[in-house]
């Protein structure tokens, strides 16, 4: 099966290095690593352009943006920036991942074997981990029914059918919830544990909680599953702020009638899944 990574990178010069030497040790490589350089004003250009003179499948894609924070959106432009200009005619799976990251020597190998034995597989991925004073441990944003944004990994076949990727706050859980309604499956692998060099804790500030709450409406989320997953989050931040903010935001997008990302019938099936979710954890 072929592999096909994209890896949008903007100032990770401290990290990409090791990312892409992780993945130059893969058990089994991949057909084709895009990193598409956002825009970077550090030596993650250079880094990169190190890579692909030495080895042919990594290739480097320099794009020019905005030096706007945009929570999701930046990020995902990128990765579609990327996909457009792969060289390779035919894909099997198509992976996101972040360049913060340390990757298994077979974690592709394991990827591929998932994706042969389970045809309805849609997305994939492993866990993800942080450095503590204690040693490496799992983020408490990684869970056994959401593969993290960091490491995303789609059967070509869902990937078409949820549309690609949205170039919006919370793409990494519209496309969970879009690849169920297409009757695809999404698993995570506990054995698969990456080590996160920057943590996603590090990222959130007021903006990102107020993208959140906006992509709550935008998903057809009730108020009860906003309040509910507001809290969660606010809570594995530490943060009440987080919360207030992002339901404040939840209501701002219904009141102005923000544009929806998914139509009734998927939202709908987003509401029914959700709630299916917190009572079988109350059971």
């Amino acid at each position: 099966m072929k592999v096909l990574i994209i890896i949008p990178a903007h100032n990770e010069a401290e990290f990409i290095k090791e990312t892409l030497h992780s993945l130059i040790q893969q058990t089994l490589l991949p057909a084709e690593v895009i990193v598409v350089n956002d825009n970077s004003t550090d030596s993650t250009e250079a880094i990169v352009e190190d890579f692909s003179k030495q080895y042919s499948f990594i290739k480097l894609i320099n794009r020019s943006s905005s030096n706007t924070h945009e929570p999701g959106s930046k990020i995902v432009k990128a990765f579609n920036y990327g996909l457009s200009q792969t060289s390779i005619t035919y894909i099997d799976i198509i992976c996101k991942f972040d360049a913060d990251l340390i990757f298994p020597p077979n974690y592709l190998e394991a990827i591929i074997q998932a994706f042969k034995d389970q045809p309805k597989l849609g997305i994939y991925g492993g866990f993800c981990s942080i450095k503590t004073n204690s040693g490496w441990k799992l983020e408490n944003l990684t869970g056994n029914k959401h593969v993290r944004g960091a490491l995303k990994a789609y059967s070509k076949k869902c990937f078409k059918s949820i549309g690609g990727l949205k170039p919006e706050m919370g793409w990494d859980t519209i496309d969970e919830l879009l690849a169920q309604y297409y009757g695809f499956t999404v698993k995570t692998n506990s054995e698969l544990v990456v080590k996160h060099l920057k943590p996603t804790g590090t990222r959130y500030k007021t903006a990102l909680a107020k993208k959140f709450g906006i992509s709550l409406h935008q998903i057809r989320y009730d108020i009860g599953l906003a309040v509910l997953t507001s809290l969660k989050i606010g809570y594995k931040k530490q943060s009440l702020k987080f919360f207030i903010i992002s339901m404040l935001n939840f209501f701002k997008a219904k009141t102005k009638k923000i544009p929806y990302l998914v139509d009734s019938k998927q939202g709908i099936f987003i509401r029914k899944l959700r709630w299916k979710g917190v009572l079988d954890k109350l059971v």
